[in-house]
């Protein structure tokens, strides 16, 4: 029987979540540059993850997952600025913030693993 693998899935709903947000702030307040660039951080995470499982090396997957990582740092600043400039509310920017900062700390936790099992 095959693990969860948490980074996958955290990864992959924290992107649906992202998908959803872009949606409905592009259909109700038309905006359209700040939502392209989470849309293309947010779900970067997830494909990144993806392309690690597959690295040619241990030196290719840490190099996968700290742009992974880097992605999500970039999420988490459009995410912030989203929310200073009131295009999302506290209930969903907490929401939103919750998983993004769950993301952040496993992929930390990878890449120093992976690093100091190198």
């Amino acid at each position: 029987m095959r693990r969860e693998n948490v980074i996958n899935t955290k990864s992959f709903q924290f992107a649906l979540s992202v998908i959803d947000l872009v949606k409905e702030i592009q259909s109700s307040k038309k905006e359209f540059v700040l939502t392209k660039q989470i849309l293309r951080s947010g779900t970067a995470i997830g494909a990144l993850v993806r392309e690690a499982e597959h690295a040619e090396s241990k030196k290719d997957f840490i190099h996968k997952m700290s742009i992974g990582l880097k992605e999500a740092n970039e999420t988490d600043y459009w995410l912030e600025l989203l929310y200073q400039s009131e295009y999302i509310l506290k209930p969903r920017y907490d929401f939103l913030k919750d998983g993004i900062t769950q993301v952040i700390r496993i992929l930390v936790s990878i890449v120093k693993s992976a690093k100091s099992s190198s």
